[in-house]
């Protein structure tokens, strides 16, 4: 039984691509859902993809900046609300 990858296979590379991929998912999902939780994950993750040079650095930035656009949207729900929480 082999519990690492073989000498050979690159799968850093192939992590931080999953990496970018997830922080654009989340990221658009945050603008609908969750975004004080999804938000950060997916500014988290892009920076992490963006960091150990992702193949995939466009959608790495597009997480990103969904990812802080989620951020942006609760602020101004919870601006205009008055509460942590929002709501259609």
């Amino acid at each position: 039984m082999q519990l690492t990858a073989p000498a050979g296979r690159r799968t850093g590379i192939r992590d931080t691509d999953g990496m970018a991929v997830a922080s654009f998912v989340l990221g658009l999902l945050g603008l609908l859902v969750l975004n004080v939780f999804l938000g950060p994950t997916a500014i988290a993750l892009a920076s992490v993809a963006l960091r150990r040079g992702t193949a995939r650095r466009g959608r790495a930035l597009l997480g990103l900046g969904l990812g802080i656009a989620d951020l942006v949207v609760l602020a101004a729900f919870m601006q205009a609300d008055g509460t942590i929480s929002w709501s259609f």
